[in-house]
């Protein structure tokens, strides 16, 4: 793998870990599609700890205010508004965490095929309009309740099969329990940490088998892009929809079947 190639699969990472469009179907077809070679784990590792940074460096201040409150229960020993966060937070990422370490496996073997991913891309996509036509306004830092916090969870360990978008089930899950478009975002990118950072340590051991110059490229192009990716979508919901990413997700989907056939 060259630089330029490392380079743009971990912006392809960064701005589709975080837009509802699904990170694991772009890096599944852009090779397919390209005819690059695999680029293996210990780059697909490296992609997700650029995310990860993306996530701890836009959302310094909310961890660091999470921490302090949680220090401040303990000290108290009493519940306040950031623990309960936490809280939820937690809750939400056992789901997916009991899904990565049964399933995690399966999925890489099973269910990365071309008709798959146009499936999900296609399927969650009209599940996204469907869910955004009933979409509510209202405090874009809301949090669910502890219900709609698990369900939530629920549905992130969907994003374990290729095309469904992590960012994208969360938030229509989030939208589905009457969330504003923006808090449906905010709250599905915390979410994210928790689970990005589980599933980067497992597999920290076998990054230093990959090339240390590429891997460090496309770490850092991950970072970047994803920290442009978050607050673009922010901003963006404050007064846009999640239409226009449905109709990208259908799109695409129609490009694979297309490639398909074509390439029988």
């Amino acid at each position: 793998m060259t630089l330029a190639q490392a380079a743009i699969l971990g912006v392809v990472q960064g701005l589709t870990e975080f837009l509802p469009v699904s990170s694991s179907a772009h890096l599944a077809l852009f090779p397919w599609v390209l005819g690059w070679k695999d680029p293996g784990l210990a780059f697909d590792v490296a992609l997700h700890w650029g995310t990860l940074i993306a996530l701890l460096i836009y959302f310094w201040r909310e961890w660091m205010k999470l921490a302090a409150g949680v220090l401040r229960a303990i000290g108290r020993r009493q519940m306040n508004e950031e623990t309960v966060l936490v809280g939820k937070l937690i809750a939400g990422t056992i789901p997916a965490a009991i899904a990565g370490v049964l399933l995690e496996d399966y999925a890489d073997r099973v269910l990365r095929a071309p008709w798959i991913i146009a499936t999900m891309l296609a399927v969650v996509g009209i599940v996204m309009w469907i869910a955004d036509r009933r979409a509510k306004s209202g405090d874009p830092n809301a949090t669910p309740g502890w219900g709609a916090a698990i369900a939530i969870g629920c549905a992130q360990a969907l994003a374990l099969v290729p095309g469904t978008s992590r960012s994208g089930i969360t938030m229509i899950a989030g939208l589905a329990a009457g969330l504003p478009r923006p808090a449906a975002a905010r709250y599905s990118f915390l979410l994210s940490a928790p689970i990005i950072f589980g599933a980067g340590l497992k597999e920290l051991p076998k990054i230093v088998h990959g090339d240390p110059a590429t891997t460090l490229v496309g770490l850092v192009a991950a970072a970047v892009s994803g920290g442009f990716a978050i607050a673009f979508l922010l901003r963006y919901l404050s007064r846009g929809s999640f239409v226009p990413f449905a109709v990208y997700r259908l799109a695409l989907a129609a490009f694979v079947v297309v490639l398909m056939v074509v390439r029988g």
